[in-house]
């Protein structure tokens, strides 16, 4: 060979690896120690040397595919042993795909083991090392090139992509891959798995990917298997839950429900508009016509046109003759033949009539037994108040003892324990600008939120800190969140669970400012440790150069979007809030321990609403904050409601007077008689309240701050009316004071007793609601107003009567033993400016033949409109408006709307009963290897990837999925004594714990029967640490029932996590979904032959349950008291069909106006305001029932004349008694500080009122002249008969 050959021989030598035989290591054996128990491999560049006999057990657990001829291998026992320690948490996490954990451990035994590394491993750095036993010099293996097939590693990145962590909601990949589960790749998982940074390699290991051979190296591409094969023919293809090609297509939501329109408008707007333009089509169409027909058969044009002629209703006029004879004659209508009812309702009339008039004359002579029988009966009622109760748990107020809801609570408190008690902060720092963080060596710069900066951190931790100092005193006890706090793993850990970012950094200021460094350079800090516990939150360490846990101090996961606010998709470093939270124990059925939990907590407002530091701002709420406020409310609204009513009592006292001179104004006053008329009102309520104490039922806030409102409205309108229409009756020649007064008391007692009795009625059948607020609110105030009704018949007209004898003696009002020298005129009939307004000016122009049709346009305009927009109106109630304006809770409310990244735990309970014991019980309901792809799991797993439809924001904690990792052979979890047969923790290091089931096929599958209950107490006791993870204490100590002396599974859950919900709408879908979901679990498990219900359950099903049925409810509740309204009406009325149907559609339309006044003014529909549309439906009565019956009885000869002589002797006394009262009473509630008040009260009772007055003073008169019942000819002859001769004949025709 020539020179030039030689010298090119020796470059290539030099310029490229060696080529060393197939069978050839770089290492073998450990040598020298790297940091911590981590020890470099020795290098060895010859062949393979075989496996001794201890070994083999290990190989075979390993790398089985190892297992061949005289297993010889590049590495020794030791070197495996490591392998499996390494191993864990990886077998741990993955292992429940088995193609996923078969991949990862082909690519570590490649590099462990093979006995061909050399070709695919390459030594670039090395150093010496002597051996201290043997003296022996060898050769570290310092860094190394590993060649990986660029197929393998992204078969193996497939296979485990999906894979789940149960027990943190999230992907295992999240663990493992040093970033987050949406950045991770195939390349950059290896690539940390391999580098010395995490903890774990203990020599960096450079991974270099290729399919083809590059510079000399032969690229490891071992065969993979697909998450969907089979490892062998033991095992089956990885769930559906971590394998997504398992699974099939991703499940789609379904499509959103099309809007309906016409036109590209809103139906119903389009549906109402042209309903309302062909009625007034064919209503001034049908004026038209009879103008026409009044303009040919009458000599003159402006001849009134009667509405007997335009809508001959009911009429039992025969022959156009009659009509046109009836239409001239301004008489009293022609008498003809009565229908069968007629006769029956006069004599009925009569009898109500004369049973009222005997009545008040007897009252009138017989006061002192009256009054003395009146005040026993208040005083017997009212001492029931003694036994009085007022509901203020939440639960009880919106959601009833049979409901779904709050049956589901009462099991889920029994089996789990109640829902713990929340304290959380809201912190924002204000002054603090963005800082970057610029990782070292490389790495792209990173943005830092304000409260993420270092020295922000250290002042909430020492925030946090002293609110854990904070003491408080119960008994002359002292009480500290350590006494109340939830600690999961207590007795073994007592530290409080805490949610906050800060236990990331175990709560410590030394903690917070550790870092790693030169004097030159950080190279891992706070930064670091925050950006890998936010991406593996379960990691217990972190496997960067800090090597500090991420675990919480309480021994559990601390996840960022719970802890962290106000980022961007999940870039949590962007953070512009911090969420600190203390779960706290609850305790429903100890009083005494709930005393004082709420004793620290009260300390613990006091204390943050003290807090000031410039730097941070706090929003905040205890668990028993909205109850203070509520409290806090009421107290500061109780001197506006009490303005409110003295405002009513005052103008009730003066407007009852009709004062007839300035000299006279002490006698004629009524100011006496007003106060004892509203003590009247006060006391029926006290009497309502008394009696159902009495029985035992509690009353409410609702009760409280409506009934007296209700009962106020109903009984001063009937005072006004029995004392205007004796102020307008003039005493007859012979006639006395008693029977003057009972006379009276007959002509407006009847139009009393149907308003007060139909109100009744329909209260007390508005009590058949499930609604507790509703149902409590309807009996209280039917009884309230059936007592105040008939106090007024029997107290009231006797006190009536005390008072005009007061008035005709000359005696002053209130001063009644003071005579007035002058003498008066004593008492006689007189009319007061508001009739007077009403019979001449208001009647006679609203019931113009050019007015009424306007009027009816208008009206049916306006509910045209209602109607529209009735499906628009928002149901539930924002928490926020519970709440005073000034309140700190509002202020929380708001920040939790802005910063909340995550909604409320739900939890999805399998009932007891259900078998976990066999492998047919476990597949329904487990989602991992071997289950079933509609399982319990699976399914909420599909919900949480359509979270934007079903409102499940999370894959669930499965507990038993993390036990069967936990208790696989393969782990070190599950280990006993072998003497005692006691459960062995993962870190105890003691040749005498060994693995709870053998490594043979029959022990690597799901443990059953016997076993399964032996080794799952164990399960649910372990604590998390470094040599298992899976330890199910924490995570899973509340969530299984093991029954008596361990022989079965009771009541378990599964948790995961609402989407955020901001809105009413948004929790009750979610209520509404997850109810959905879980019945269809229900139907799919009950055909594998299960029987036992699973259902969801959250903090907020109670109180959100009552909107699923709001509309079911409002409709029941409404129709039944019209129902009972129409049937008190057509009886009452004397079989007056036609006047009630008029009565009640008069009603309806206020009803579906006051929908439409929601709907502009914003009020949303839940219970409160359903409260007050069934008191509205009540009102309403009092505004329509008195003219209503005011017509029927009216002897008048057209409709027209009718409506008007009803309008003039009625509408005066309802507008002065309810429109008047209420308006001024209404106004001040304005003032309110509560917005509640603002807008539930003010906003809707004046719409009531306004409605009310409107409907019943202007509607009603023009629909009764339009469309009234014909004049009952019987009673006309009757009225005619009864008041032949006297003063009220010439009223009977003004």
């Amino acid at each position: 060979m020539s020179a030039r050959g030689l010298a090119l021989g020796l470059l290539l030598l030099l310029l490229c690896p060696a080529q060393v035989f197939p069978q050839s290591c770089v290492w073998y054996g450990e040598c020298g120690i790297a940091f911590g128990d981590k020890r470099y491999n020795c290098e060895y560049s010859g062949p393979p040397k075989p496996l001794p006999k201890d070994g083999y057990d290990l190989v075979q657990e390993l790398c089985p595919g190892f297992f061949f001829d005289n297993v010889s291998l590049c590495c020794d026992v030791q070197q495996l042993r490591t392998l499996k320690d390494n191993l864990q948490v990886p077998l741990q996490l993955l292992s429940r795909c088995p193609s996923c954990f078969y991949n990862l451990m082909n690519l570590f035994c490649e590099l462990t083991c093979s006995p061909r590394q050399s070709q695919f491993l390459n030594v670039t750095a090395t150093e010496d090392y002597v051996d201290p036993i043997t003296n022996q010099t060898k050769t570290n293996v310092k860094e190394l090139q590993y060649y990986v097939g660029e197929s393998f590693a992204n078969a193996m990145y497939n296979a485990c992509r999906d894979v789940e962590f149960p027990s943190s909601n999230d992907k295992a990949l999240g663990l493992l891959c040093g970033k987050d589960t949406k950045a991770c790749n195939a390349t950059n998982w290896i690539e940390f798995m391999f580098n010395k940074d995490n903890g774990q390699a203990p020599f960096t290991i450079t991974p270099i990917f290729s399919d083809l051979p590059t510079r000399g190296m032969e690229p490891m591409n071992n065969a993979t298997k697909g998450c969907a094969e089979s490892v062998d023919e033991f095992t089956e293809p990885c769930s559906c839950q971590d394998c997504s090609a398992v699974c099939g297509p991703k499940p789609q939501p379904p499509p959103p429900p099309v809007p309906w329109r016409i036109l590209g408008l809103d139906a119903m707007y389009v549906i109402m508009w042209a309903t309302y333009m062909a009625f007034l089509l064919m209503f001034f169409g049908a004026l038209f016509a009879m103008w026409c027909y009044r303009k040919r058969y009458f000599v003159s044009e402006y001849t009134p046109i009667d509405s007997n002629i335009a809508f001959p209703i009911n009429a039992s006029d025969k022959g156009m003759a009659r009509l046109l004879t009836s239409t001239l004659s301004p008489s009293p209508a022609l008498p003809g033949e009565a229908s069968c009812c007629n006769p029956l309702g006069v004599a009925f009339e009569g009898c109500l009539r004369r049973l009222f008039t005997w009545w008040g004359s007897f009252c009138v002579r017989n006061p002192g037994c009256i009054l003395s029988f009146s005040l026993a009966f208040i005083a017997a009622c009212s001492s029931g108040l003694v036994f009085v109760q007022v509901t203020t748990n939440p639960v009880d107020l919106w959601s009833a003892p049979g409901s779904q809801a709050h049956q589901e609570k009462e099991y889920f408190d029994a089996h789990f324990g109640p829902f713990f008690r929340t304290e959380q902060l809201i912190i924002q720092a204000p002054h603090t600008s963005v800082h970057t963080y610029e990782p070292y060596p490389s790495g792209s710069n990173v943005p830092f939120g304000p409260p993420l900066n270092i020295d922000i951190l250290h002042q909430v931790l020492d925030l946090q800190t002293a609110i854990e100092n904070i003491t408080a005193s119960y008994n002359n006890e002292t009480v500290t969140l350590q006494d109340i706090c939830l600690a999961p793993l207590s007795p073994y850990n007592e530290n409080c669970t805490i949610m906050s970012v800060l236990n990331y950094f175990q709560n410590s200021h030394s903690m917070l400012d550790h870092k790693v460094g030169d004097d030159f350079f950080v190279y891992a800090d706070y930064h670091t440790h925050f950006l890998y516990c936010v991406r593996a939150p379960a990691s217990l360490n972190d496997n960067g150069l800090l090597q500090d846990p991420c675990l919480g101090t309480f021994g559990g996961p601390v996840f960022p979007w719970l802890v962290l606010g106000g980022y961007d998709d999940q870039n949590y470093n962007n953070a512009t809030a911090l969420v600190i939270t203390f779960p706290v124990n609850n305790y429903y059925n100890d009083t005494e321990k709930l005393q004082r939990a709420q004793a620290w907590e009260r300390e613990f407002i006091n204390f943050v609403k003290n807090y000031k530091n410039p730097n941070l701002t706090i929003s905040f709420t205890a668990e028993r904050s909205i109850g203070d406020e509520l409290n806090r409310e009421s107290n500061s609204d109780v001197f506006t409601v009490v303005i409110s009513y003295a405002v009513m009592f005052l103008y009730i006292s003066i407007a009852l007077g009709h004062i007839k001179s300035c000299s006279r104004f002490l006698v004629d006053s009524k100011v006496s008689l007003g106060i004892a008329g509203i003590l009247i009102v006060l006391s029926s309520v006290a009497c309502s309240l008394g009696i159902f104490s009495y029985a035992g039922i509690p009353l409410t806030l609702i009760v409280i701050e409506v009934i007296p409102f209700l009962v106020l409205a109903v009984g001063v309108d009937n005072i006004f009316i029995l004392v205007q229409t004796y102020q307008r009756d003039e005493r007859l020649q012979g006639e006395t004071l008693d029977q003057q007064l009972g006379r009276v008391l007959g002509e407006v007692a009847p139009s009393m007793f149907l308003s007060s009795f139909s109100e009744t009625i329909a209260f007390f059948l508005g009590a058949l609601s499930v609604m507790p607020a509703v149902h409590t609110f309807s009996l209280f105030a039917g009884m309230a107003v059936l007592i105040d009704f008939l106090l007024q018949i029997t107290c009231f007209v006797s006190l009536l009567g005390l008072d005009i004898k007061r008035q005709e003696r000359n005696r002053l009002d209130i001063l009644c033993c003071v005579r007035d020298p002058e003498d008066g005129t004593g008492s006689q009939a007189s009319e007061g400016l508001l009739f007077r307004f009403f019979r001449n000016c208001y009647s006679p122009l609203l019931l113009k033949d050019w007015v009424r049709p306007i009027v009816i346009a208008v009206f049916v305009g306006v509910l045209s409109f209602s109607i529209a927009v009735l499906n628009k109106v928002e149901i539930g109630l924002d928490q926020s408006l519970s709440m005073p304006e000034d309140s700190y809770v509002t202020d929380y409310f708001r920040s939790l709307s802005q910063y909340l990244h995550a909604g409320p735990p739900v939890y999805f309970v399998v009932e007891e009963g259900h078998d976990y014991t066999s492998l047919l019980g476990q597949n329904m309901v487990c989602g991992g290897l071997g289950c079933n792809n509609d399982s319990l799991v699976q399914q909420i797993f599909d919900a949480a990837q359509l979270d934007n439809y079903t409102r499940i924001g999370f894959a669930p904690s499965s507990w038993l999925d993390d036990y069967f990792d936990w208790v696989k052979p393969q782990s070190s979890c599950c280990r006993v004594y072998n003497s005692t047969d006691q459960f062995c923790n993962a870190s105890v290091v003691d040749p005498a714990c060994v693995r709870c089931r053998p490594l043979t096929p029959e022990g690597r599958q799901r443990p059953q029967g016997g076993d399964f209950m032996r080794f799952l107490p164990m399960f649910l006791s372990d604590n998390p640490n470094l040599k298992c993870g899976k330890g199910g204490h924490a995570a899973y100590g509340s969530a299984v029932n093991i029954l008596g002396n361990d022989t079965g599974v009771g009541a378990t859950y599964f948790m995961t996590y609402h989407t955020v919900l901001q809105t009413s709408a948004d929790f009750i879908d979610a209520m509404k979904k997850a109810r959905l979901l879980a019945g269809n679990i229900t139907k799919t498990m009950s055909q594998y032959g299960s029987s036992h219900r699973v259902f969801p359950y959250s903090v907020f099903y109670v109180f959100y349950e009552q909107y699923l049925t709001i509309i079911e409810d409002t409709v029941f509740n409404l129709c039944t008291s019209l129902g009972a309204i129409f049937l008190v009406t057509v009886v009452l009325l004397g079989c007056e069909l036609w006047a009630a149907v008029i009565l009640c559609v008069t009603i309806a339309m206020i009803l579906v106006n006051m929908f439409g006044v929601m709907w502009l003014w914003g009020i949303s529909l839940n219970a409160v305001s359903l409260v007050n549309l069934v008191m509205s439906c009540g009102i309403s009565v009092e505004f329509c029932s008195h003219i209503t019956r005011a017509f029927t009885v009216s002897a008048k000869g057209s409709r027209v004349e009718r409506a008007e002589e009803a309008l003039s002797h009625m509408g005066s006394s309802v507008f002065s008694g309810i429109t008047l009262t209420k308006f001024g009473g209404i106004v001040v509630l304005a003032f309110a500080k509560s917005q509640i008040f603002q807008i539930f009260y003010f906003r809707m009772y004046l719409a009531m009122v306004l409605l009310g007055a409107t409907h019943g003073l202007v509607f009603l008169p023009v629909l009764l002249s339009y469309i009234g019942p014909s004049i009952n000819k019987a009673k006309s002859l009757v009225t005619q008969e009864r008041y032949k001769g006297t003063e009220r004949e010439r009223l009977l025709n003004f």
